[in-house]
C-alpha cells in the first residue's frame, strides 16, 4: 500500500539491549534470601526499561510528521498501580482508547498509505502493554511473596525462641 513505511516496529535488537537478567527461567528457581526480591526489583527495572524503550522508539516516532497530523494520537498513560501503558487519544485529550484507532483506520479522510503504519503502531501498543503488565505483575507477586516468607521466619524464629527459653526438665 505504501511505498515507504514511516513507523519502525522494534526489532529484536531493540530487546537484546535490554537487561536479559530477568526473563521467566528466573521464575522457576528456588528463591533463598534476599532472591525473591532481588528478582523483583530485576522486573521493575526491565519493565522501566520497556517503558523507556516505548517512549525513545515508540513515542518519538509516533509524534513526529506525518502522525502528528492525525486527530489522534499514541500517547503514554501512568497508572495507579506506578505503571505506564501506552494509549490512543484524542489531540484535546477528551477520548481515549482503541475504538479511536478504530476510527482513525476506518475514516476515509486517513491517508491509505498510512494504514499500515497505524497497524504496525497498534500491534506493536498492544504487545508492549502486555509485556509491561505481566513484569509489573511478576514484580508485584515477588514482593508479596517475599513479605509472606519473612512473615512466616519471624513465626518460626519465635517459636524457635520458646523452646530455647523453656526450662530443661
Amino acid at each position: 500500500m505504501t511505498d515507504r513505511p514511516h513507523f519502525t516496529p522494534l526489532e529484536h535488537t531493540d530487546f537484546q539491549r535490554l537487561e536479559h537478567a530477568v526473563y521467566l527461567k528466573g521464575l522457576l528457581q528456588p528463591f533463598k534470601g534476599k532472591g525473591l526480591e532481588t528478582w523483583a526489583s530485576q522486573c521493575s527495572a526491565l519493565r522501566d526499561d520497556l517503558i523507556g524503550l516505548a517512549q525513545r522508539r515508540i513515542l518519538a516516532q509516533a509524534d513526529r510528521y506525518p502522525f502528528a497530523l492525525l486527530g489522534v494520537q499514541l500517547a503514554q498513560q501512568p497508572t495507579g498501580a506506578g505503571t505506564t501503558f501506552l494509549r490512543w487519544r484524542n489531540r484535546d485529550r477528551s477520548k481515549m482508547g482503541v475504538a479511536l484507532w478504530q476510527a482513525l483506520m476506518a475514516d476515509p479522510t486517513t491517508p491509505a498509505s498510512l494504514l499500515d503504519d497505524l497497524h504496525a503502531m497498534e500491534s506493536q501498543r498492544i504487545t508492549l502493554n502486555m509485556q509491561i503488565s505481566l513484569l509489573h505483575t511478576l514484580a508485584r507477586q515477588a514482593r508479596d511473596c517475599a513479605d509472606k516468607l519473612a512473615e512466616a521466619d519471624a513465626v518460626r524464629a519465635h517459636r524457635a525462641e520458646l523452646l530455647d527459653a523453656r526450662p530443661v526438665t
